[in-house]
């Protein structure tokens, strides 16, 4: 078998699992010595996907989000998948993967990126909001498109853009509520984006891991 075939045999395993557990949860500005027990304590809530997303203000290095990838990547390697967000750049494709990111995740969408991003043979999941950017993006070959803010616009939003756009798989990413998962999910959202949802700043500087595993065990009870 040549390695682009096995390639394409992970990733496509890749898209059914985001299809199959439907919760990504993304971790941002986590300090590295709590990283650790923040992922642990997402597993024993049946989490399996997450991205550690890049910092756009530039006031945590690159490098030092690539490190945590790659800490992740080797700790929970068969436990968790673990994925780049806030991807804006061709060159941040490249050190994600290089880190051991299996998915790239960005807020908009960037025909570049999403062409690294797949010559690279991870996943693609650029952000967008309309009907004509989530077209866009699909049009790039996205795996699937981040409709982001979804949160602001309410499940209905997902009814509206996936019925005429239902070949293309949309995860709803950003403010979405426990009591509000399983609609978004009934509206035609293959999956879900979430932060701050299951991953607290009070929870981490607490050190208070046992409410993020209840939080990530209640969404993951809901999506099942």
């Amino acid at each position: 078998m040549f390695r682009g075939d096995i390639t394409d045999i992970l990733k496509h395993n890749l898209i059914n699992l985001i299809e199959a557990k439907k919760i990504i949860v993304i971790l941002r500005g986590i300090p590295s010595d709590k990283l650790t027990r923040c992922a642990e304590a997402l597993c024993a809530g049946g989490i399996k996907l997450v991205e550690l997303a890049f910092d756009a203000s530039g006031k945590v290095p690159e490098t030092e989000i690539a490190a945590s990838i790659s800490e992740l990547s080797a700790q929970f390697a068969g436990r968790l998948v673990v994925g780049a967000g806030s991807v804006i750049t061709p060159a941040q494709v490249r050190l994600a993967r290089s880190a051991g990111a299996e998915f790239i995740v960005s807020p908009n969408t960037d025909e570049s990126v999403i062409s690294q991003t797949l010559e690279c043979g991870m996943v693609s999941i650029p952000g967008a909001l309309t009907p004509t950017e989530i077209r866009l993006a699909h049009s790039y070959g996205a795996d699937f498109v981040k409709v982001f803010p979804a949160g602001c616009f309410g499940p209905e939003y997902i009814k509206a853009v996936s019925t005429p756009l239902s070949d293309i798989k949309l995860l709803a990413v950003a403010g979405i509520l426990p009591d509000e998962a399983e609609e978004y999910l009934s509206a035609g959202a293959s999956g879900l984006g979430i932060s701050s949802g299951i991953v607290k700043k009070e929870f981490i500087d607490d050190g208070d891991f046992e409410a993020i595993t209840e939080l990530a065990q209640l969404y993951s009870d809901i999506v099942k």
